[in-house]
């Protein structure tokens, strides 16, 4: 996993995201808002994805940017049950970003009060922050996570489940957003559930992987 940030590894990291598999070996998982305003706004611009930043290094490259892939309904009405995005990357040095890192598996209609581990990296800090829970049912659309502690620059946070220390990923079934953006406190979190919606979304984003389009 790693963080977006504004042009290149020296600007503003603003939002959290992670490596999902995909057959183009080039998909990133977020939240739409982290990469679309939502209603009457448009996609962020000019933005990369820095996986395993640290203190000011990018270990493992400074990954530019495709094509971004919200649900068009997220772009009309901003519903938080819609609030998931794919970001699709550009190959680095003739890499697929999936080929350098491993990738999680997203995981859809998993049951609620599953034990997850949330990553993310605050804006104000220089180094990612991880917490271990279990997920609570918010509404029948919303996941909750208590985590102390996850303050903005968290949101497209993966909730991972069958986590593997060794390999560093697990299945990915949520993401910090959905209600309130993720949350209005630091030490509670939220997530759209990943159903259908999500399943279509990223069966959209596989097709676009390479095209090089704003859906």
């Amino acid at each position: 996993m790693g963080a977006l940030f504004d042009h290149d590894a020296s600007g503003d990291h603003f939002c959290s995201a992670s490596v999902v598999h995909s057959p183009g070996k080039d998909l990133v998982l977020t939240a739409a808002h982290c990469i679309h305003g939502g209603q009457g706004s448009g996609y962020r611009k000019d933005i990369v994805f820095v996986p395993s930043y640290r203190d000011g290094a990018a270990p493992n490259g400074t990954w530019r940017v495709s094509a971004l892939v919200v649900d068009p309904r997220w772009t009309k009405t901003s519903d938080p049950d819609l609030d998931v995005g794919f970001v699709i990357l550009r190959p680095l040095h003739g890499r697929h970003v999936e080929d350098v890192l491993g990738a999680d598996n997203l995981g859809v209609n998993t049951p609620f009060g599953r034990p997850v581990r949330l990553t993310g990296y605050p804006s104000s800090g220089q180094e990612p922050i991880s917490c271990v829970n279990t997920t609570i049912r918010q509404s029948a659309r919303q996941l909750r996570v208590n985590c102390v502690g996850f303050p903005g620059g968290t949101s497209g946070s993966p909730w991972l489940t069958g986590y593997d220390p060794a390999a560093g990923t697990g299945t990915v079934i949520g993401v910090i957003g959905g209600f309130q953006e993720g949350g209005d406190t630091a030490d509670v979190s939220y997530s759209p559930y990943f159903g259908a919606d999500v399943r279509k979304l990223y069966e959209r984003a596989v097709a676009l992987d390479g095209g090089g389009k704003k859906r």
